[in-house]
């Protein structure tokens, strides 16, 4: 179930990742303009009574096999752009609308299983120790976004709201006809306040997602380690 820790144990993991300077950007959105864009065994999960849109930036890092001590692929930037879901059985997860990578091996495995990962130029800078700047455009489509975000103080207590949206275990996706889902394990988020600047208005169209008039609910994670599980029918 949602929350600050996994509701179950990847115990025999397809791979291991890290996932660092992570950035989640928020925003409220009416649940029935999300509902028709996933399968309808899907079903929008609400967070503090509305629907939400999530972009999320970080470094994919040491992605490798268990037991093998040499990452598969380089370091890379990833965007996310998501939202929350139930699944048939009533579990809690995510549903990605693209996930933007620059590798192009990780962009072709990963399409395999479902999930919409889009050949895109990524970039993340840290011009300052207080400072986390993410580009990415997409080489066909127009999607384009460019955050700068600045993290502050830990959050001891991170409340219901931040870990509604970030404490997610599951992502489903669609392949052949068939509903999965991929569980994953990682520590509690080490969530931080955080405010951004953020233009990623181009990104949300090429999506289908309609252009935010409000500024992002932004927390910040600097790292966690990470276990994804096989592909399951859902």
């Amino acid at each position: 179930m949602v929350g600050r820790c996994p509701d179950a144990a990847v115990r025999v993991p397809l791979n291991l990742q890290q996932w660092h300077l992570v950035t989640f950007l928020h925003w409220r959105v009416e649940a029935a303009l999300l509902q028709p864009m996933f399968p309808r065994r899907l079903v929008v999960d609400e967070v503090d009574g509305s629907g939400w849109i999530g972009v999320t930036p970080f470094v994919m890092r040491q992605v490798r096999a268990p037991g093998w001590p040499v990452p598969v692929v380089r370091d890379f930037v990833e965007v996310n752009v998501r939202t929350y879901v139930q699944g048939p059985d009533g579990r809690d997860g995510i549903w990605f609308f693209s996930l933007e990578c620059g590798r192009l091996p990780v962009v072709a495995a990963l399409r395999t299983i479902g999930l919409p990962y889009v050949r895109a130029r990524t970039a993340v800078r840290t011009p300052g120790r207080s400072r986390v700047e993410y580009a990415s455009r997409r080489q066909r489509g127009g999607g384009e976004m460019l955050v700068r975000a600045r993290p502050g103080a830990p959050l001891p207590e991170p409340d219901a709201l931040a870990n509604g949206l970030t404490g997610r275990w599951n992502a489903y996706t669609e392949r052949c006809g068939r509903l999965w889902r991929v569980p994953v394990e990682h520590e509690p988020w080490p969530l931080c306040e955080a405010q951004a600047q953020v233009d990623v208005g181009r990104l949300l169209a090429a999506n289908g997602l309609p252009t935010p008039n409000a500024h992002p609910l932004v927390h910040h994670a600097p790292v966690v380690h990470v276990r994804v599980g096989a592909p399951r029918p859902a």
